[in-house]
């Protein structure tokens, strides 16, 4: 199964080795070194050599963005619905009301007695913190899947920020396991103090907060890299077999 790594694990991934510095070449004020420049662009030109390396420079920028070899429409909205789905769960964390304590009827499983006493409604912020764990897991695996560097970008600031919380997460229960992914134990988020689960989950700075921002990053480069733009100047989603380029700009 794919991973999330640093970007820079990435980087080779959207850069050639190829030089086309021949066809962008500075010029010199010494006039010897341009008669010369210009001698052997001539030579160049009526050999047929200069025209070759024009049309492999443009077939290669024509081949990045539509070579097929990023990702299909289908997985794009995929990988954007994944996104989506953790923003929203992302943001249900930061409901002011969730984490304020209301009467919750207990039950004593000795005596069957039902009380009512007033507390944290544990068993919906348990609920609402696993389905921000599995949206936020289910991006990773896409996102690990996926050819688009912007989406890759996204996704690795996202689980690099996740890694420089790991600390704080670890108190309320919450793990980092194989892949990147996070693994929940729902005892000790239950037993985590409830300022730390305010200071992990709510306000805009917090864990849930810029992962929210991060998953709308990776909805977004998801959907940028869904459109391609045609030669007569509109645009069209992409279909399987033209997918967005990798090499979109320098980081």
């Amino acid at each position: 199964m794919s991973e999330i790594k640093s970007f820079n694990d990435y980087t080779s991934k959207y850069n050639s080795n190829v030089d086309y510095s021949a066809l962008f070449g500075g010029t010199s004020d010494s006039s010897s070194v341009g008669n010369t420049n210009m001698l052997s662009d001539y030579a160049a030109i009526k050999n047929g050599s200069y025209g070759k390396l024009m049309k492999a420079y443009y077939a290669k920028q024509d081949a990045e963005k539509l070579s097929g070899k990023g990702d299909t429409s289908q997985k794009l909205t995929l990988m954007k619905t994944s996104a989506d789905s953790l923003k929203k769960s992302a943001d249900a964390l930061n409901d002011a009301s969730l984490w304020e304590k209301k009467k919750i009827k207990k039950k004593d499983e000795k005596t069957g007695e039902e009380t009512e006493v007033e507390d944290y409604d544990w068993d919906a912020i348990t609920k609402k913190v696993k389905a921000f764990i599995d949206d936020y897991n289910d991006v990773v695996k896409e996102a690990g899947e996926s050819n688009t560097k912007d989406v890759l970008r996204n996704a690795s600031w996202m689980t690099g920020m996740t890694d420089k919380t790991s600390h704080l997460l670890s108190k309320i229960g919450i793990t980092i396991g194989k892949g990147n992914k996070l693994e929940l134990d729902e005892d000790a988020l239950k037993k985590a103090d409830i300022s730390s689960l305010k200071t992990v989950f709510t306000g805009y700075n917090s864990f849930a907060g810029k992962t929210a921002q991060k998953a709308a990053g990776i909805s977004n480069a998801a959907n940028r890299a869904s459109v391609t733009y045609t030669n007569n100047g509109t645009y069209l989603k992409t279909d399987s077999s033209l997918t967005s380029g990798k090499i979109d700009k320098e980081v």
